[in-house]
């Protein structure tokens, strides 16, 4: 089985399979899970939303563990962690598919599902702001990460980081993460290193960073500006 990388959230690396915002599908994402899993690096999935169904079926598939979104209460951490863990801890269904080994490793996953598989929350409501204490005081509860446009957009100011109402949560956001000594996390998602570099210096230590549409995109124009500067001169 997989090394925990619950005990490493604070400097391991992983790769997060998005199936909220994307047009992937349970089987495109197995088949991600597998290659990601095979390159040695961590597959997370998000999930479109906190439901058990969903859940079941990307940790059947071989995640690692799930980051669910717009977790806002205690209870929906909760049901998130019962999702993920085995009774009688929590209320996930028992299904031999890739990650047991289609039935021949169910006991050692039973195991490591247990003690390692990962759940982190998103915070990107001024609820779950509020809420955050006792949300992060769910027991199964490894992580959250920041979701920054949701949450600006909660407050009525999407993608205005700068407005005092969103830095005034963000504030919030690092007092709880401090008190609580938990993998603290936030998602970059413009891949700028300058920014990378302040949110680290901000405590935060689960890093998101930027979009493989925002990579490919930017080389493609990289690229463009290149040969537009070497052929342009051209006769």
């Amino acid at each position: 089985m997989k090394n925990s990388f619950r005990s490493r959230l604070h400097t391991a690396e992983s790769l997060t399979i998005d199936m909220e915002h994307s047009s992937i599908e349970l089987g495109m994402a197995q088949e991600m899970i597998r290659v990601v899993d095979h390159c040695g690096v961590t597959p997370l999935v998000r999930v479109g939303h906190n439901q058990p169904n969903i859940i079941k079926r990307v940790m059947d598939a071989g995640a690692t563990g799930v980051i669910v979104p717009m977790v806002n209460s205690p209870a929906e951490a909760e049901q998130a962690v019962a999702s993920v863990k085995y009774p009688p801890r929590g209320f996930r269904g028992v299904g031999l598919a890739r990650a047991q080994q289609y039935g021949f490793g169910f006991e050692e996953y039973q195991k490591w599902n247990d003690e390692n598989s990962v759940v982190i929350v998103q915070v990107e409501h001024i609820d779950s702001v509020t809420n955050l204490e006792a949300i992060l005081d769910v027991d199964g509860v490894d992580g959250f990460i920041v979701g920054p446009y949701d949450l600006s957009g909660s407050l009525g100011v999407p993608g205005k980081f700068d407005h005092p109402e969103v830095v005034e949560a963000l504030a919030e956001v690092q007092r709880v993460a401090a008190l609580r000594k938990i993998a603290a996390g936030f998602h970059v998602v413009q891949p700028d290193p300058q920014v990378l570099q302040a949110k680290r210096d901000q405590g935060y230590r689960f890093l998101a960073y930027g979009l493989d549409s925002l990579f490919l995109g930017q080389g493609a124009r990289n690229a463009v500006s290149e040969s537009r500067a070497v052929c342009g001169g051209m006769e």
